[in-house]
């Protein structure tokens, strides 16, 4: 599927059939669409059959904590990492201890390497805190690059931090927690909820 094969405006979130679940071909891209799979590598035809088996066996009946589990059984891995925020550190740690069972888990925290964000001229929360570390996607990344994961868990981290994390992890990343302070790590409570869906900017109420 070629950018330069046609120019299109892409809105499937504002469809309201989603024919496509009954096999529809709206953007008449199938035959590339398929060809994506056909030429995919021997790895992402592998994560794609997990993600399936997963899909089909525990649609409606596990909770995402086993469904990652059963995802990387699925696709052979026995090496797992956690990158984790702080502030979840209990979560970190209870899950950690669910997965030692049968895989071999690497872990690093946010703060790893306790880099002040001062070095860099970050925005602080605490701004007469000269040790104020930043969080450290980077070097979370990194480091569980060096460690080998073949798959890694992202519980909790910023938003941002997560992208960058996403963007430096060699191995391929999943997302148990997102977090969200205010609603409770449930960041969709923000669209379910009338009162924070107009806080929203363009949600109709006043930001």
């Amino acid at each position: 599927m070629k950018k330069e094969d046609r120019v299109v405006e892409y809105d499937c979130a504002s469809c309201e059939t989603h024919v496509c679940r009954d096999g529809v071909d709206c953007f008449d891209l199938a035959e590339d669409a398929v060809g994506l799979y056909t030429d995919a590598d021997a790895s992402d035809m592998n994560l794609t059959r997990a993600a399936a088996k997963v899909e089909a066996q525990g649609y409606m009946r596990w909770p995402r904590a086993l469904e990652i589990i059963r995802f990387a059984e699925a696709a052979g891995f026995s090496h797992l990492g956690i990158a984790f925020c702080i502030g979840l550190a209990e979560e970190a740690r209870t899950y950690k201890d669910v997965l030692d069972k049968r895989f071999r888990v690497s872990s690093v925290c946010c703060k790893v390497c306790g880099i002040p964000k001062a070095r860099f001229s970050l925005d602080q929360i605490r701004p007469d805190d000269p040790q104020e570390a930043l969080c450290a996607p980077l070097c979370q990344a990194e480091m569980l690059n060096r460690a080998g994961t073949e798959l890694n868990i992202l519980i909790g981290l910023c938003v941002g931090h997560d992208a960058l994390f996403t963007k430096h992890s060699t191995a391929p990343v999943t997302t148990l927690v997102a977090k969200d302070r205010v609603l409770g790590h449930n960041p969709a409570a923000a669209l379910y909820s009338q009162y924070w869906r107009k806080r929203l900017p363009g949600g109709g109420g006043v930001a």
